[in-house]
């Protein structure tokens, strides 16, 4: 039987098969760390002794609300269970099978229960593309993934010419996911347009920013869906072999990476006259010991090439000169998940979503002071205050939004005035932010942004390949200086020096990490300078962070002489006597752990 005869057959069959009642339970890593694994095996095995066989229970990828997981939905009524335990199996068996819903499962949002996924408010402003199979189909189930329009857009992409391919994609108006934006097309014409007996087509999938697990979820959720794009570009630019380079910390994306591709191998959908036409694509993973630096293209492909992974100079760019000298296309995960749907659906619909510079949606790893820590995909244009307030869940505990990281160690702060900000490539370029690959980190006013500033300056230095000074040296310069500040050693003039080193390693280092190390740094200068100043010139830290420059007080006029705080001090600090003397800490043994500030019920005891 033909590859395309039997494509048919699966998605006749498998369309149906996604209509029947079936227990999702999310299979990322996220809710694999919290036995979700564990907790779908216990389904399985209820189901049998149940005797329900018009129901499964399957694996999938991540619904993105993970500050709920694990999570579990009853398809296709889309009944949505949260932090759902290993023992709760038999209770949501005993309920499929009496056509009911364990009511205690539910999601609760605004003291409202919410029975069904899109019905809570997590989603009502997304609109996923990316991630449009996650949590819908088994990622380890190529048939599932046909019934979802899988491998159409490559059976489509076939019968049009590469300059057809090619400018669908350049009007889509699609950029690179992965960090400074450039148009996917242009790249991919740029790539086919060089001459050479060898092509390469490669995909980034070492995810290295902090906090950020957007492609990680991807191909652990729709594997097929990077594997068919990728195919599709090795057909447009003329290459026969491509490589998906994946950092080996992803081990459940690495497993289902492997599996996904031996299923294309054996439809036929990977290898030679691909779907009965002259054109052959073979696939391969390579994996990343976690070097940051790796994420850079040229670094990547010298990793791939078994040499150590630094950059190399540029020019010629990898679509002239990439990977073993030859012309390479690479994007990074989310960009090639985007790739089907535009082929199938076509460049004008793509093109309608997004804002006039920037088309599409962002897929965006939401952490730190969120309510609702997870993964959204948001059409370009969303402000920063609709994925705070409205898809975020706001700040925990009343505090205040003070700022959020947006692009990783690579980018800047966002402050609040600037939260209505559209997040669109060329607006958060305009404030000294970037998109950089979705990492979002949202900040409370407690955190202190030269301590903050500091963190991210210590990731880079110890992530930087050390193959240029600038990068080496004054990030390293850079970051001594940091440091003296928030121990109180700061000095009149280390603003200036900061900037003057930023400035430099931004100019004259010779790659994308080191050209934008110190962005976390010149942002948090140019919107919380009054913080590098209090913490110099007045050797304070307003927000309280920086244990050198901070002293904990009891407040004479407020202590109630109880001595809670002395017997929960660590450290023996507090001196006085219940009941008759104020009790006072002694500084020099403080450690200022804050313990006696939670501990104190009279709020007598503060910063």
């Amino acid at each position: 039987m033909s590859s395309l005869k039997n494509m048919e057959n699966i998605k006749k069959e498998y369309t149906e098969k996604l209509k029947k009642k079936r227990i999702m339970v999310c299979s990322g890593t996220g809710c694999t760390s919290s036995k979700s694994n564990v907790l779908l095996d216990n389904l399985k095995n209820e189901l049998k002794v149940q005797g329900i066989k018009d129901v499964t229970a399957e694996k999938t990828g991540c619904f993105g609300f993970c500050a709920r997981g694990p999570i579990v939905v009853i398809d296709p009524d889309e009944i949505f269970y949260e932090q759902v335990k290993v023992e709760d199996a038999k209770e949501i068996v005993e309920a499929v099978k009496k056509n009911e819903i364990v009511e205690r499962l539910l999601a609760k949002e605004q003291d409202k229960i919410v029975k069904k996924w899109h019905e809570l408010n997590f989603y009502n402003k997304q609109q996923r593309i990316a991630l449009r199979n996650c949590g819908k189909i088994n990622p380890e189930k190529i048939e599932e993934y046909i019934a979802m329009d899988g491998y159409m857009a490559l059976k489509k992409a076939l019968n049009m010419t590469q300059d057809e391919i090619i400018k669908e994609v350049t009007d889509s108006g699609i950029r690179g996911r992965g960090g400074a934006g450039f148009l996917t097309g242009k790249k991919w014409m740029f790539t086919k347009a060089s001459k050479s007996d060898k092509k390469y087509v490669c995909c980034n999938a070492d995810e290295g920013d902090p906090g950020a697990f957007m492609d990680r979820s991807i191909l652990e959720g729709d594997p097929h869906s990077v594997i068919e794009a990728m195919i599709i570009a090795g057909y447009a630019i003329g290459a026969d072999e491509g490589y998906i380079y994946v950092r080996a910390e992803y081990p459940i994306a690495v497993e289902r990476l492997n599996i996904a591709i031996s299923q294309a191998k054996k439809m036929g959908f990977l290898g030679k006259n691909i779907l009965g036409k002259n054109f052959s694509f073979n696939l391969e993973l390579r994996l990343g010991a976690g070097a940051f630096v790796c994420g850079e293209e040229t670094a990547l492909m010298n990793s791939i090439e078994g040499k150590r992974g630094e950059p190399r100079p540029r020019p010629p760019f990898p679509a002239v000169k990439g990977l073993f000298n030859k012309p390479t296309l690479l994007n990074n995960v989310e960009t090639y998940a985007n790739i089907p749907q535009i082929i199938l659906k076509g460049a004008s619909w793509f093109n309608k979503i997004g804002t006039k510079g920037s088309k599409g949606t962002k897929v965006f790893a939401l952490g730190g002071n969120i309510t609702n820590v997870g993964l959204v995909e948001v059409p370009m244009g969303t402000t920063l205050k609709e994925i705070v307030y409205d898809i975020g869940g706001g700040i925990p505990n009343k505090r205040r939004f003070k700022a959020a990281q947006m692009g990783g160690p690579s980018g800047g702060c966002v402050p609040e005035k600037y939260i209505d900000t559209p997040i669109d490539y060329d607006s958060l370029t305009e404030i000294g932010a970037m998109m950089g690959s979705g990492g979002l980190i949202v900040m409370d006013d407690s955190k202190c942004m030269v301590d903050i500033a500091k963190f991210f300056l210590e990731f880079t230095v110890d992530e930087s390949c050390g193959k240029c000074p600038p990068c080496r040296i004054g990030t390293k310069r850079m970051l001594e200086i940091l440091t003296r500040i928030t121990e109180g050693k700061g000095k009149d003039g280390d603003i200036e020096k900061l900037e003057k080193l930023a400035k430099d390693i931004k100019n004259a280092s010779l790659c994308g990490l080191g050209q934008t190390a110190p962005n976390p740094v010149l942002s948090t200068l140019k919107y919380f300078r009054d913080e590098y100043v209090a913490h110099i010139y007045e050797k304070r830290c307003p927000a309280g962070v920086c244990k050198s420059l901070t002293q904990v007080r009891i407040d004479p006029d407020k202590c109630k002489k109880c001595g809670i705080c002395a017997k929960n001090c660590p450290v023996g600090a507090i001196d006085g006597e219940v009941g008759k003397v104020t009790f006072k800490i002694n500084q020099e043994k403080c450690i200022k752990c804050g313990v006696c500030i939670t501990k104190c019920p009279f709020k007598a005891i503060s910063k």
